[in-house]
């Protein structure tokens, strides 16, 4: 028999998680522009949403922003775990690794912001044509997001153990052969895991974007946190939840194929 108050913690945190959702979807949809008073169901702030530039041009340096710091780090990261988990280091050198693939994960962002402001200064002070914009948001973004990738896909490593590996190299399997029908079939479900991870993570992200982004680079958050003082259009609360009920879909998909594939 579960206990009511086990019943009670998860309806609480469920309604601390989907709540807040609910709202800004309600708001989509109510014909007040400014104010919390219902006075109507409306989607014009949907086919609004496809008139107002300054809101699709971030939505679409988002999504390329989210896209490419995405495929980096997930290539990037896979082959970092790949490396730590199958390359025979010595004890100590594995643990330096692992500390170091591990602590942007445990790093705030405003650190790693500050720290790509210094080193683009640098760079800018180096090269007189240097300017911040989308390549250095996707820099930026690589830098913490490939730790996530490295950490999801070594505990997939983990999962799978050196069974198999070992039992095709007794097949004489060579090196190519082994990863390609062997380790990534297996891998798989752990790299689509740490790719929607490391997406996430960059339409969510506000320091680093704001640290290096230039003058035609702005994302939503951006956007929305430079609109808070004129207060947030429902134009926003339609995109939010298109971007929301987007991600869920893309999130049922991938575990519909991990079921098909199990």
């Amino acid at each position: 028999m579960r206990s009511p108050l086990l019943i009670i913690a998860v309806v609480l945190a469920l309604g601390l998680l989907y709540l807040p959702l609910l709202a800004v979807t309600l708001y989509s949809v109510n014909a007040a522009r400014i104010g919390l008073v219902w006075q109507g169901f409306t989607l014009d702030w949907y086919t609004r949403l496809l008139h107002h530039q300054a809101i699709l041009h971030a939505a679409r340096n988002t999504l390329v922003l989210a896209l490419l710091s995405t495929a980096i780090s997930t290539v990037l990261g896979t082959l970092l775990a790949l490396a730590l988990e199958h390359f025979p280091w010595p004890r100590r050198t594995r643990r330096l690794l692992e500390a170091v693939a591990d602590l942007p994960v445990v790093t705030p962002d405003l650190v790693f912001a500050a720290a790509l402001v210094v080193a683009f200064a640098l760079v800018r002070a180096l090269w007189a044509g240097f300017e911040l914009g989308l390549p250095t948001m996707v820099v930026g973004h690589v830098t913490f997001q490939l730790s996530f990738v490295a950490l999801v896909v070594r505990s997939r490593l983990a999962l799978i153990g050196p069974t198999l590996s070992e039992a095709a190299r007794d097949l004489y399997a060579s090196s190519w052969q082994l990863f390609w029908r062997v380790t990534l079939p297996l891998l798989w479900p752990g790299i689509a895991a740490g790719a929607l991870l490391a997406f996430t993570l960059s339409l969510d992200d506000f320091a680093i974007s704001f640290f290096t982004a230039g003058p035609r680079s702005d994302t939503l958050a951006i956007f929305i946190y430079a609109s808070l003082r004129r207060g947030l259009s429902p134009e926003l609360h339609a995109l939010s939840t298109l971007i929301f009920f987007a991600s869920a879909a893309l999130v049922l998909g991938l575990q519909r194929l991990a079921w098909k594939a199990s």
